[in-house]
């Protein structure tokens, strides 16, 4: 019964966010545990209570109506599960149905739940700065972004996601959406698709658009890419090991032109292949290598990219490091440029900043060393701009701060920053957002 109580455990530690301050009310968890904080959050939210008030006694197997016990009590905080987080739930309400309908919770009070839509999205307001350069000027310094989010659990392994977006629209003259099909002032629609669980939720097809695609997986930096995707994609993870390969099409940004050419876009195919250390997919520990092959647009300079990244969590402190190469394919070189660029990324990372934690916070400070020509285009996943991104060897520095519950600040500023071939070094590049969850 071990493993069933740690999935439960799995699954309602994220529902009790706001407890993470209360009091350890049992002696025998030490603060240095790895499951303490679990512990002390499901305690505080009332799911677990230990055998006698004062002992937890996490090596004692437990009965299926002490697991029932505690599933029931998860079902009741269901309204603030995510669709993975509820799915589970389902399972384990499956499990024990018998001893949960002796408790007097009917499963069917659960069953219809599912099929109810939940609505979440994110307003950005955000301040960029870099000397002479003419993108960030007067009103054009200041853009904001608004995303909505529909998620419906469609039964217990089928969810469909549909978002739209503005694009990043500036306070100036020309920063009203209208009618114009440019990439920077419409509503769109950037997430569109259908997510099916199988093999013990080991195995997940997802076959849509989504807004977060990047090079490499979820894990890397983000550097080439981080926008609008359309494709189909297999994924498998254990507690070891995860597998993803897809296929489709990019969307947005120069890497494919703009939403009017859109068809006109860049393909590619892509692998990733990941381990997990201390926990599972979720674990502080990963390490990976990914791939991808590029095609179907005339003139794309890359045939293939490959890369890899590792990230290591120790304590309060994360290392992170991440490793890309081009195959080119252009003959039309331009002077300076690198006929396979390579691009070198570190970042190490203290703290954690928690959008349900008042006054939480993280620390950073990163390195980025990339060849000419590394930078493919498009609109990456990272807070600089690109002319800090490419033909540079830079620094950064930066901080998360959680104002309040779902407000999030973020500063981040370049320094050091060097080209590495020609003799004009980029001006440092500054970022400053506010970041509203609902």
């Amino acid at each position: 019964m071990k493993r069933k109580i740690m999935l439960t455990l799995a699954t309602t530690m994220a529902l009790g966010a706001t407890c993470a301050f209360a009091a350890n009310p049992f002696v025998d968890v030490p603060t240095d545990s790895w499951a303490y904080n679990a512990v002390v959050e499901l305690a505080d939210e009332g799911i677990i209570q230990g055998v006698d008030g004062t002992h937890f006694e996490g090596n004692r197997n437990i009965t299926r109506y002490e697991a029932a016990e505690m599933t029931a009590k998860a079902m009741a905080h269901m309204d603030k599960a995510s669709v993975e987080q509820r799915a589970l739930i389902n399972k384990l309400a499956d499990e024990f149905a018998d001893e949960l309908n002796s408790l007097g919770v009917r499963v069917s009070n659960l069953e219809k739940k599912v099929g109810n839509v939940k609505l979440t999205g994110d307003a950005r307001v955000r301040y960029q700065h870099q000397s002479n350069n003419a993108d960030y000027r007067n009103d054009n310094s200041w853009d904001y972004r608004v995303r909505i989010r529909a998620n419906a659990q469609v039964n217990d392994r089928t969810t469909v996601t549909y978002g739209i977006s503005t694009g990043d629209l500036n306070f100036g003259a020309d920063g009203s959406i209208d009618s114009k099909n440019d990439n920077d002032q419409d509503v769109f629609t950037d997430d569109a698709k259908v997510d099916y669980n199988f093999g013990g939720d080991r195995w997940n097809l997802s076959v849509g658009r989504t807004d977060t695609y990047i090079l490499g997986g979820d894990n890397t930096y983000g550097y080439q890419y981080g926008d609008v995707f359309d494709r189909a994609e297999l994924s498998y993870h254990n507690d070891r090991f995860g597998a993803t390969a897809g296929y489709g099409k990019f969307k947005l940004g120069d890497i494919a032109g703009s939403l009017e050419e859109g068809t006109k876009g860049v393909k590619t195919g892509y692998g990733v292949l990941e381990g997990y250390f201390g926990g599972g997919r979720a674990a502080d520990s990963k390490v990976g290598v990914y791939y991808n092959d590029f095609n179907g647009q005339e003139g794309f300079r890359a045939d293939d990219l490959w890369g890899g990244y590792a990230s290591f969590n120790l304590g309060k402190w994360n290392a992170f490091a991440n490793y890309e190469k081009i195959n080119s394919i252009s003959k039309n070189l331009t002077d300076g440029d690198t006929k396979d660029p390579e691009v070198w990324i570190g970042k190490l990372t203290y703290g954690g900043a928690d959008s349900e934690v008042r006054g939480s916070w993280d620390a950073w400070v990163e390195y980025i060393n990339a060849d000419k020509g590394a930078l493919l285009g498009g609109a990456t996943n990272s807070w600089r701009d690109d002319s800090v991104l490419d033909n540079v060897e830079s620094w950064g520095a930066g901080i998360d701060y959680t104002l309040s519950k779902n407000v999030i600040l973020t500063a981040a500023q370049t320094f050091g920053t060097k080209a590495k071939h020609g003799s004009d070094d980029p001006d440092e590049f500054t970022d400053v957002e506010i970041n509203f969850l609902f």
